[in-house]
C-alpha cells in the first residue's frame, strides 16, 4: 500500500467546493423597530351645550358626512316663530330708516331722528343674531368630513348639556404615534419614511412619513414620541390600531455582503476572500455596520466585487485553493446550490 505524508496527500486530493457571493453595492437603510397605535387625522365627540328634546336625526350609523351637514335638529315651533319675528322687526327698522333718511336730505325731519332709526335697525339686527346663534346650539352640524360612530340618542329623547351624540373620525389620513429610544434622536426629524404593518392585513405595508417629533424624552423610559402620518385612500385602516412600525433613516449607498459568510471571533468579525485565478483562500478582517435579514453592511476590509464563502467555510483552509460550486446571486435557491453535482431537485428550481 503506497503511503503518502500529509502534506503531499493535501495537495493530491481534490480542493473543497464553496459557494461564494461577489460583494455588491447597494441601497442601505437604518431600521428602526417599534409598536404605534392609529389616531384619527381629526376626531371628536359630538355633543349637546342646551338641554332640549330632539326633533329630527339625520344621519344613520357608520355614514360619512360632509363639513357643515346638519345631524341633529332640537328645533322646535317657538324658535321658527321667533327667528320670523327678528326677521320681520329687522326689516321694519330698515325701512324707517330709509324713509327718515330722505326725508332729512331734504331737510324735513332732523339728524336726530335718523340717529335713533339707525339705532333701531342695529337693535334689530343684534335681536336677529342672537336668535340665529340660539337656533344654531341647537343644530348640531358636521365640523368637518369624515365617518360618523354609533349613533346614541333617538328622536324625542331630552339631552342635556354634554349628551353625546356620535362621533365623528376624518379617517383620510391617519397620525401614528410611536415611541422611539432617545439614543436615535439626532437621526429623527419631519419627512423620514415609515413602512407599518398590521395583524389585520398580514404582510401588506403601509406607507408614511413622520410629521412630528415631540419636543420631550419621556424621563421615565427615555424615549421620545414619534407621530407620523399614514394616507388611508381605501378607508381601511381604523384609529385604535396597533401597528408595527419600522422607521428608514440614514439612506446611503453602501458595500454590502450576506450574512451567512460572516465569521465572527469575540467582537471582531472576519470572512473568507478568495484572491486570483487559483481561488486561494485569505482571512480577512472587516468592519461591518448595520443589518438587516441576510445582508450586512461592510464599512471596511472588502471591496465592490471581492469574492467572499457563504457556504463551506469549514473546509476551506487559509492558503489553500478551493473550487466554487456556485454563485449566491440570491436568484437560485440556496437549496439548489448545495445539491451534490449532477444532481436534479424533485421539484423543479
Amino acid at each position: 500500500m503506497l503511503l503518502f505524508p500529509a502534506e503531499v496527500w493535501s495537495e493530491i486530493k481534490p480542493a473543497p467546493q464553496v459557494i461564494v457571493a461577489e460583494v455588491r453595492e447597494g441601497e442601505f437603510v437604518d431600521r428602526i423597530e417599534a409598536l404605534g397605535t392609529l389616531k384619527a387625522n381629526e376626531s371628536v365627540e359630538l355633543t349637546v351645550n342646551v338641554t332640549e328634546t330632539i326633533t329630527a336625526i339625520h344621519f344613520d350609523d357608520g355614514q360619512r358626512v360632509e363639513a357643515g351637514q346638519v345631524l341633529v335638529e332640537m328645533t322646535g315651533n317657538e324658535e321658527r316663530a321667533l327667528l320670523e319675528e327678528a326677521h320681520a322687526n329687522l326689516n321694519e327698522a330698515k325701512r324707517q330708516f330709509n324713509r327718515v333718511r330722505r326725508l332729512e336730505s331734504q331737510g324735513i325731519e332732523a339728524q336726530s331722528l335718523l340717529d335713533q332709526r339707525r339705532r333701531e335697525v342695529d337693535t334689530a339686527r343684534a335681536r336677529l343674531a342672537a336668535i340665529e346663534s340660539r337656533l344654531a346650539d341647537r343644530l348640531i352640524k358636521a365640523p368637518f368630513s369624515g365617518i360618523l360612530g354609533l349613533r346614541n340618542l333617538s328622536v324625542g329623547a331630552l339631552v342635556e348639556i354634554g349628551d353625546t351624540i356620535t362621533t365623528l373620525d376624518d379617517d383620510r389620513v391617519l397620525k401614528l404615534e410611536f415611541a422611539v429610544s432617545s439614543t436615535y434622536l439626532a437621526g429623527l426629524r419631519p419627512g423620514l419614511s415609515i413602512q407599518a404593518r398590521t395583524r389585520a392585513y398580514g404582510e401588506r405595508i403601509f406607507d408614511g412619513e413622520v410629521k412630528v417629533v415631540d419636543s420631550r424624552v419621556d424621563p421615565v423610559n427615555r424615549s421620545v414620541l414619534v407621530r407620523a402620518v399614514i394616507p388611508n385612500p381605501e378607508r381601511i385602516l381604523k384609529p385604535g390600531m396597533l401597528m408595527t412600525v419600522v422607521l428608514l433613516r440614514n439612506a446611503r449607498r453602501t458595500l454590502l455582503i450576506p450574512e451567512s459568510a460572516l465569521m465572527p471571533k469575540g467582537k471582531e468579525q472576519f470572512v473568507l476572500r478568495l484572491s486570483g485565478e487559483e481561488n486561494r483562500v485569505e482571512k480577512r478582517k472587516i468592519t461591518i455596520g448595520s443589518r438587516r435579514p441576510g445582508e450586512v453592511e461592510v464599512i471596511d476590509g472588502l471591496k465592490a466585487g471581492d469574492r467572499i464563502i457563504t457556504h463551506g467555510a469549514d473546509k476551506a483552509r487559509v492558503g489553500r485553493t478551493v473550487r466554487i460550486k456556485g454563485l449566491d446571486d440570491g436568484k437560485a435557491p440556496m437549496r439548489q446550490l448545495l445539491m451534490p453535482t449532477g444532481k436534479v431537485s424533485q421539484g423543479g428550481a
